[in-house]
């Protein structure tokens, strides 16, 4: 598996989860990957996969600048960057603080605007950029706004640097999962019931694998998609199509 060769590339958000199955997707199909994220945990996952890490909060656009300044400094441009960092907040509309929609808004969209933009500049050979959505940018969970929010503002976001950027041989490409075996996701799929209503409305009647996706981002990076931009693959197991639980 060798799409990625000669390739230059940074993901986000990847300690654990899906960040992580793709930055090791990216590392086996032979790109070079430096895998950042809050997390200090990022620094011995990159190394376990031979590739650099990198501790930042991409919420602050000046840590941003440590990234890629890095970025400059031992590769010298950038073929691939994937957005995939982000939070989630649960609060009903009356209980929502500024504090903590700000902080959604900062790690889920700002920080995608700001690194697509910081990125785009080192790729001086053409490039992909893969924002990480949901299927939450068209439906919704009422206690999780700001996350919605978040969501479908990534899909304009997609739309609108794809357009921008297509002049300069950047595309840029969106990934909507479902439920997927996360930590987070083997957590609340460990509850009967919410295992019972998850399927009810998952015409695959299965939760995905962080692997699933990042056989996506791969695409998505690689040539095998160089004439897609300002789209966005839900890989849902069908639960957009579906207007009501079975």
């Amino acid at each position: 598996m060798d799409q990625l060769i000669g390739k230059r590339a940074v993901v986000t958000g990847a300690a654990k989860g899906i960040g992580a199955a793709i930055a090791r997707r990216f590392a086996e199909a032979g790109a070079q990957v430096l895998v950042a994220d809050i997390d200090p945990a990022v620094e011995p996952f990159a190394a376990g996969i031979g590739q650099a890490g990198m501790v930042i909060d991409v919420g602050r656009v000046a840590e941003l600048d440590r990234l890629f300044a890095r970025v400059r400094a031992e590769w010298g441009g950038l073929d691939v960057l994937v957005n995939n960092a982000g939070v989630t907040h649960a609060a009903t509309l009356d209980d929502l603080t500024e504090e903590d929609y700000d902080r959604v808004l900062g790690i889920n969209l700002k920080s995608m605007v700001f690194a697509t933009q910081r990125a785009a500049r080192l790729m001086d050979r053409g490039g992909s950029v893969i924002n990480m959505s949901s299927v939450n940018a068209v439906l919704a969970i009422p206690n999780q706004i700001p996350y919605a929010i978040s969501k479908g503002g990534i899909g304009q976001l997609t739309t609108v640097t794809a357009l921008s950027l297509a002049p300069r041989g950047i595309r840029v490409n969106a990934i909507g999962p479902g439920t997927i075996l996360t930590d987070m996701g083997k957590a609340i799929l460990a509850d009967e019931a919410q295992t019972r209503k998850i399927m009810s409305r998952t015409p695959l009647g299965r939760a995905g694998e962080p692997e699933e996706v990042a056989d996506i981002a791969l695409f998505l990076a690689s040539e095998q998609s160089s004439y897609v931009t300002g789209q966005t693959i839900y890989c849902d197991g069908g639960r957009l199509g579906l207007n009501y639980t079975m």
